[in-house]
């Protein structure tokens, strides 16, 4: 809920656990742990710092929108100011970029050690008690698979460090395997302990459900059977996550494309189709100064006008690849959804673009802040959410978890599978019954090979520039080869227009060793137990 109550938890939760390194020293301002944790208040505090930390800068309130080179062959940044950084792949171990990234994820990993720690003893009734050790759980792992998809192996830090000395606090990487295992420990923890959708009255895709920990599982298990882990045993065990969130028959495609994200941009849940989002909430000032994101700003349409409160200014960071814009099929509406075609004029009128023309110009169009009703429109700083798990995400991890595992032919998975890609499919060619077949828009495929490159090709469509792109390629052993290749169609040309020079910078910085990041040097410099990444 968005009140006066949610801004003071997170005053409090920062007071409670500051700063996270992995070398802490001790706060000057602390509340112990001894002394709270001791009523649902403080349990409820403490998780909405849990919370509080996925939203950081070095995570969804700032860089991740563009600004990491997530988007890989799909999208690419147009920004001066970072050029010579991680967001042009012009990557080194001391970005700044890469270490709030590590930080904010190993800060949020704290809080929910410390809560798991301490919550023993609050006074409240236990199936409360359970749902909260299951959020924080499930928290824990979705830090720690951001952390392993980026850097690899990692340190796998349990349980809060007794003292700030070396010998308490300097722990050494774990292997990527075993981080992996932890993680799916951990959800199959929350999944027994949080609540189902049906249970929480008034749910929001901001809060964990059981539906968000299955989903989660999914995707953790498609990174560890792909590369660099290579555990193909566990696509079975992806797909019967993603058969658990259907089974609930708590969740469907909203019918609309575009709702979905005018949803996000309005404040408007819709737990149906977005399982899990981060929450951000008003606009850089007053008592919500701190709970306010950039989604929108950074990954929006570009639009300098800070007069026109209409449109809301945006630097237009994120841009489409030409290569992702010729993907869409004709008919297809979520291309002119999730890739604007038109720009603004300084009066806020649009002006559409020429696509006989090739696309690099143009910017990620899924979080256009002219929707957005807060006024007056920060500059900097909007209340747009952001999702992590999409309904129409577990309908094709289920066909994935089909179609890549060598083990499984049975012919009624694959059927099944074949379907929810359609449904997706179906949804985004504007067809009114999802659920009827539609043989100008379905998927024809004969086998296993065929379905999971149509996949490849769908999860692009569905969830392009919503940063989950780069851990695709890289799982399935095409990011180098996808990056060169887009790389090539950017230098069919020598025009010098800042998006076609910045799209040469980008696709042709990127190498071999970019599929995981360096650990960064600061870390390096404070654990001496840290080996630092191939290549870096």
């Amino acid at each position: 809920m968005r009140n006066y109550k949610i801004y003071l938890m997170l005053i409090l939760s920062s007071l409670l656990f500051g700063r996270c390194s992995l070398l802490e020293k001790e706060p000057l301002d602390f509340v112990s742990p001894e002394s709270y944790y001791k009523t649902e208040e403080d349990v409820q505090h403490a998780l909405m710092g849990i919370y509080a930390a996925l939203g950081g800068g070095g995570l969804y309130s700032n860089n991740i929108m563009g600004k990491l080179g997530l988007s890989a062959d799909l999208g690419f940044a147009d920004y001066s100011s970072e050029k010579g950084t991680v967001a042009y792949y012009d990557v080194i171990a001391s970005d700044t970029k890469i270490l709030s990234y590590w930080q904010d994820c190993y800060r949020g990993i704290s809080r929910a050690n410390m809560l798991l720690e301490h919550i023993g003893g609050a006074d409240m009734a236990q199936e409360d008690k359970d749902d909260a050790r299951g959020q924080a759980y499930f928290l824990r792992a979705y830090n720690y698979l951001l952390l392993v998809t980026r850097f690899g192996d990692v340190p796998l830090i349990l349980n809060t460090p007794p003292s700030g000395k070396a010998e308490d606090v300097q722990v050494a990487r774990t292997p990527a395997r075993e981080v992996y295992l932890k993680i799916i420990e951990d959800l199959d923890s929350a999944a027994l302990l949080t609540y189902g959708v049906e249970e929480i009255p008034n749910v929001t895709g901001a809060r964990v459900t059981k539906s968000a920990v299955w989903g989660i599982a999914a995707r953790a298990c498609l990174y560890m059977a792909g590369q660099p882990v290579n555990e193909p045993g566990m696509y079975a065990k992806a797909k019967e996550y993603a058969s658990k969130v259907i089974a609930t028959g708590k969740h469907e495609l909203n019918p609309s494309y575009e709702q979905v994200f005018i949803n996000y941009i309005q404040d408007k849940y819709d737990i149906k189709e977005s399982i899990f989002e981060v929450d951000f909430y008003g606009t850089g000032s007053g008592v919500y100064s701190s709970a306010s994101g950039q989604v929108g700003r950074n990954n929006g349409i570009k639009y300098s006008n800070v007069d026109n409160d209409d449109i809301g200014t945006s630097p237009g960071i994120l841009h489409s690849s030409d290569y992702f814009h010729k993907l869409f099929g004709e008919g297809d509406l979520r291309r002119d959804w999730t890739i604007a075609p038109f720009t603004y004029e300084n009066d806020g009128t649009k002006t559409f673009q020429d696509m006989s023309d090739i696309a690099w110009k143009l910017y990620c169009g899924k979080f256009r802040r002219e929707y957005e009703l807060s006024r007056p429109k920060n500059g900097s700083w909007t209340p747009i959410n952001f999702p992590i798990l999409r309904y129409s995400d577990v309908l094709l991890m289920y066909a994935e978890g089909v179609a890549a595992d060598p083990d499984n032919n049975d012919a009624g998975d694959f059927e099944k599978a074949v379907e929810y890609v359609n449904q997706v499919r179906r949804r985004g060619y504007g067809k009114e019954d999802l659920f009827a077949e539609a043989p100008d828009v379905d998927i024809q495929v004969m086998n296993k090979d065929e379905l999971w490159e149509a996949i490849k090709t769908e999860r692009a469509l569905e969830l392009g520039l919503e940063m989950l792109r780069k851990d695709d390629l890289i799982r399935w052993g095409e990011f180098y080869t996808r990056m060169q290749y887009v790389n090539s169609l950017a230098n069919q040309n020598s025009f010098t227009s800042s998006y076609y020079v910045s799209a040469r910078l980008y696709y042709g910085n990127a190498g071999e060793r970019d599929v995981l990041w360096p650990i960064p040097s600061y870390e390096m410099g404070v654990n001496r137990k840290l080996v630092q990444n191939k290549g870096w």
